[in-house]
């Protein structure tokens, strides 16, 4: 039984009117560690027991002394508790040691869990505009499994739309099919951003444009081949990328793979009596924001029409309990209107969907732009990674094995970290040189602490089938505690949707295990040798397992 989870117990024997559950969300780490190992705070039970909470606290303390707590204090309405430490030490160890690959592990629920993440535009650049959702959303559908759940990791690609009708009309104008072929991506960028330039002066290139998508809506021949080429050049880089970042989906069904599903929406909305005529469209109107667009007056569909055949979709394939969509800030009036529309048609399992939004990656100070050309690659910011991280290892450990492999694991999990560790809300200003600098707040410096480790291990010839954990001194402290935590950080990463936590608490653990090994011989022959060792070897089974989480590799040499 979890540490917390014991406390949680402890202080409900002496409480009436909270569950322990209620209790263990209520449970807060103090900022400063003088005021003890775990805060209860006791505003929450004012209106129960009709006192103050200072009294509450007060009396509370009195009450909550035992085997794992060797003091409790009332301060300010809070009880502050403090441990003891060497039993809770053993008892934190232990839980870890207990099973090392299943530390933090929740039990299974039997609920699954839709995430759409990622989702780049076909025949556009995959840029570092799409790292966000990708590694957000991977890191999450970690997270949602160590929470007990089974995750459908969904790529909704943007195969369709008005950008295809653009892009059709200049590769017809400017296109050259051999170069496509050598670099389709890159020329297909070129035509595209071209394509906008001369719209600017050429209005009549966007009715082309808008044609030439129609056309491919009702099956034109030379359409459909054009954007079927597309596709497949556009798919075959994107896995390059996936497989640089560890990353696999179980579907790539994206918005061409609802077109034959939205007429059974459009007829429900209908037969619902929810569609009203606007200006020639079709749309639902919504109270307390503008109305959701269905069709527009030339019986084109939008994203709203194929979002809602997706989630009803999904729905029907997976029964998901819950259904995040991990795509950026901006869309968020998209998404409110979304699950409004399938509210208003009766479809409870609305209040599961879930946007899970974040902030922008900007390049010095403004949102890139594929249209205007300023972007930066994703391939090329990883490639670059790789090689900065291959120079670090020929400079300072030179006869290490497995090289490359190394220099990968390194390169693509600092530029992953230096996105993750950052609240998803934030915008993110990108800097290659902040992204490759391999010391402070880093993938690197926390898979560096997970390397020096497993050096330690080694070296010290320790055996995970002997253990011991009698003798840990005092400055061992701040490291059990923080190791404690690491299943509540779990909990609440994915309580927030937010993988910022897991990153934070890796860099936490990592910066205590440091300021230990500075202060303490661990390779010293005597009776705490093997103790000392098994502490270590305890955060190295977290560490791995934290950066696990957040899509990371952890290798043991570096």
């Amino acid at each position: 039984m979890e540490l917390v989870k014991q406390i949680a117990a402890l202080i409900g024997a002496q409480l009436e009117g909270l569950t322990v559950e209620e209790i263990e969300k209520l449970l807060e780490t103090p900022k400063n560690v003088e005021l003890g190992d775990v805060a209860f705070p006791c505003f929450t039970l004012a209106k129960i027991y009709k006192k103050s909470p200072q009294l509450i606290a007060a009396e509370l303390a009195k009450q909550l002394k035992g085997v794992l707590i060797i003091k409790a204090e009332s301060v300010g309405g809070y009880v502050n508790l403090f441990y003891n430490q060497q039993t809770v030490a053993k008892l934190v160890l232990e839980e870890i040691l207990k099973d090392p690959n299943h530390y933090g592990q929740l039990p299974m629920k039997n609920e699954k869990i839709t995430i759409d993440f990622s989702s780049p535009n076909i025949a556009k650049p995959f840029s570092m505009g799409h790292l966000r959702s990708t590694v957000i959303g991977n890191a999450l559908a970690n997270i949602a499994e160590k929470n007990g759940y089974k995750t459908i990791r969904i790529n909704h690609l943007g195969d369709w739309g008005t950008q295809f009708g653009k892009l059709i009309v200049a590769y017809k104008l400017w296109g050259d099919k051999e170069k496509i072929e050598a670099s389709p991506i890159e020329e297909l960028l070129k035509i595209y951003v071209k394509f906008h330039e001369e719209a600017v002066s050429d209005e009549s290139l966007n009715d082309k444009a808008r044609a030439a998508f129609k056309h491919l809506e009702q099956g034109d021949e030379e359409a459909r081949e054009l954007w079927k080429w597309f596709k497949e050049a556009s798919l075959k880089e994107f896995q390059g990328i996936y497989e640089l970042l560890g990353i696999q989906f179980d579907s790539l069904d994206g918005e061409a793979f609802y077109n034959d599903k939205m007429a059974i929406v459009v007829k429900d909305l209908e037969e619902r009596g929810l569609l009203v005529e606007s200006s020639g469209a079709l749309v639902v109107e919504l109270e307390d924001m503008p109305p959701c667009l269905i069709q527009k007056t030339d019986g084109a569909t939008l994203y709203a029409t194929r979002d809602l055949s997706a989630a009803l979709y999904r729905k029907k394939e997976y029964d998901f309990a819950k259904s995040f969509y991990v795509v950026g800030n901006e869309q968020s009036l998209h998404f409110k209107q979304l699950f409004k529309v399938l509210d208003k048609m009766g479809y409870g399992w609305a209040k599961a969907c879930q946007h899970v939004p974040f902030g922008m990656m900007l390049k010095d100070g403004k949102k890139m732009s594929t249209r205007k050309g300023k972007v930066v690659l994703l391939k090329g910011v990883l490639e670059e990674a790789i090689q900065e991280a291959k120079r670090g290892i020929e400079e300072k450990n030179p006869s290490l094995p497995n090289k490359e492999e190394v220099a990968k694991s390194v390169g693509v999990g600092a530029v992953i970290f230096h996105d993750l560790k950052n609240h998803r809300m934030n915008d993110v200003e990108f800097s290659l040189e902040q992204m490759l600098n391999f010391e402070g707040e880093t993938g690197p410096y926390v898979q560096y602490t997970h390397a020096r480790i497993c050096s330690l291990l080694q070296k010290g010839n320790f055996d995970a089938n002997n253990v011991s954990l009698e003798g840990l001194k005092k400055e061992t402290w701040q490291t059990i505690t923080t190791l404690q935590r690491f299943p509540q950080v779990i909990q609440k990463s994915f309580e927030q949707v937010d993988p910022s936590l897991i990153a934070k608490y890796c860099l936490t653990l990592s910066r205590h295990f440091n300021k230990y090994y500075a202060h303490t011989k661990i390779l010293v022959d005597d009776e705490t040798k093997v103790s000392k060792l098994t502490l270590c070897y305890a955060v190295a089974i977290v560490l791995k397992e934290g950066l696990n989480l957040l899509g990371i590799e952890a290798p043991e040499q570096m």
